[in-house]
């Protein structure tokens, strides 16, 4: 039996597990990581969510599956990996959600699938469903007793009624739900009851994608996790003394300093209390997945159970003046990534860190690859299983990290735009990132270039730097030749559908 455990977690940084020496206490994943093998160069391929997981689930780069923006249809001609698990007789189910904006090509016009960017993917089954309004845990909250405010949303922020820590607090003031009925502690207990279910009722494999809303915002934790992080100790934010100096960085960059839905906090306290509850999500998750975790150990399914965790994207929680997830930097791009295969033949990799450079885009090939399965020839990633297997990565393993963002307003208009001096078709930057160097590409806009070994925080543009111009032209020349391969590789898989022929076989083991 070779069940699927899929986990992403919302928004979380990659730094944020306590076996890399970060504050934020991890234990249970920390133990996962010690029982797999954590990739410490995972990057998303873009942002926000509804883009970033386009590409999770069907392993192709923003270029090529087109989802370029919260809302914007994902054409049904791609396959995902629940379509392709699904044809080979599992029955993949969701608990949370997938932000899929589904193809209206598929569904009559009035169908309310259509309402929301949040619809589930393609070949899912949706248990438990939770978008942006979280009706199926409101419901359970309301068999509870608990008053349900309007909109229901409000569970999120709802907090206890005691001082917040900007107005003399000495933490951050806790959710009004108590963690044992928070929507964490909620989804990961609806998943034990359908994994103990499954197993009661039937001898087949299953497949869950556990969809966790945390640590995406709003960032109110509950009790303890609120407290867990002073906010006193956590004002070390990557960013410029002033706001206006870390403007003059690129116009981009000054255009979301504008904005004051994505701009830090001016005061300090309610910057500092927003990133102690951000931290004390993180545990909040880690404490109810090794719940999780320790279910499938007592009924004897850890070890037949693969288990990925990752992220959809980062969080800029201050650096920069920013917070949510945009523009270039890595704070919103790198992101954990954890594998535990239970086959034999990856204990050559147990408890390693491998730095190989990994993306989104790799995750559907590797769950594919894992039920030796074939893998789409949509697909522009690869199946992690070579490296998790040999303990390492082949020599031909791409040397860098790629992603791409699609910066247009479309919910007003051309205002972004217009301020820019862009076209909405010109409004998208890409990214090439190795280990020493990354290189942002704009259309209409000045490059960026920054010297990672000598400025890691991100502060320095190189890119009309004398001195640099040899590098920039390399880096610029690799960007191209990677948007003219991938290019080349969806126009073949175009032909090819219309031929029927859509997948190749997954590579082999020894």
């Amino acid at each position: 039996m070779m069940n699927v455990l899929f986990i992403t977690a919302d928004q979380w940084r990659s730094e944020c597990l306590s076996t890399l020496g970060h504050q934020v206490q991890t234990p249970n994943l920390d133990a996962l990581a010690a029982a797999g093998t954590l990739f410490t160069n995972h990057f998303a391929n873009a942002v926000p969510c509804g883009p970033s997981r386009a590409s999770i689930h069907t392993g192709m780069y923003l270029q090529n599956h087109r989802s370029g923006t919260n809302g914007t249809p994902l054409d049904a001609r791609h396959t995902n990996w629940a379509l392709e698990l699904r044809r080979q007789g599992y029955d993949p189910v969701l608990f949370g959600y997938t932000d899929t904006a589904n193809d209206p090509r598929e569904f009559e016009p009035d169908d309310d699938i259509l309402k929301s960017y949040e619809g589930p993917l393609p070949g899912i089954n949706p248990i438990i469903y939770m978008g942006t309004f979280p009706d199926a845990w409101a419901d359970w909250l309301a068999t509870r007793g608990y008053p349900i405010p309007a909109p229901n949303w409000k569970l999120y922020t709802n907090k206890a009624d005691v001082p917040e820590y900007e107005h003399g607090g000495d933490v951050p003031a806790p959710l009004a739900i108590p963690a044992d009925e928070h929507d964490t502690h909620f989804m990961v207990d609806r998943t034990i009851d359908y994994i103990r279910d499954f197993r009661r009722d039937s001898d087949n494999p299953w497949c869950v994608h556990l969809s966790l809303l945390r640590p995406h915002p709003p960032w109110v934790a509950p009790e303890p996790y609120n407290a867990l992080y002073p906010p006193a100790n956590l004002a070390d934010f990557v960013r410029h003394e002033d706001i206006e100096q870390e403007k003059t960085q690129h116009p981009l960059l000054a255009q979301f300093l504008s904005q004051r839905h994505s701009t830090a906090p001016a005061e300090v306290r309610k910057l500092t209390r927003l990133k102690a509850s951000y931290f004390g999500l993180m545990t909040e998750v880690d404490h109810n997945l090794g719940r999780l975790f320790d279910h499938l150990k007592a009924t004897d399914q850890w070890d037949n159970t693969l288990i990925v965790f990752t992220s959809d994207h980062g969080e800029q929680i201050g650096d920069h003046w920013l917070v949510g997830k945009m523009g270039y930097f890595d704070a919103s791009y790198h992101i954990p990534l954890i594998i535990r295969d239970p086959d034999k033949r990856s204990d050559v990799s147990r408890g390693k860190r491998l730095s190989g450079f990994t993306e989104n885009i790799d995750i559907m090939p590797t769950l594919l690859a894992w039920l030796d399965m074939e893998v789409p020839l949509q697909c522009d990633g690869v199946s992690l299983l070579t490296p998790i297997r040999h303990g390492e990565f082949p020599r031909n393993w791409r040397d860098c990290a790629h992603w791409e963002y699609d910066f247009r307003d479309v919910e007003k208009g051309e205002a972004v735009e217009q301020t820019l001096g862009l076209s909405q078709h010109q409004c998208v930057l890409n990214v090439i990132r190795d280990e020493d160097y990354k290189y942002v590409h704009f259309t209409g806009l000045p490059a960026l270039f920054f010297d990672l070994k000598a400025d890691p925080g991100e502060f320095d543009n190189q890119a009309e730097n004398p001195a640099y111009q040899h590098l920039v032209l390399k880096y610029a020349q690799k960007l191209l030749s990677w948007r003219m391969n991938h290019d080349e590789q969806t126009l073949t898989h175009l032909t090819l559908t219309e031929k029927g022929v859509i997948s190749r076989p997954a590579p082999r083991y020894p």
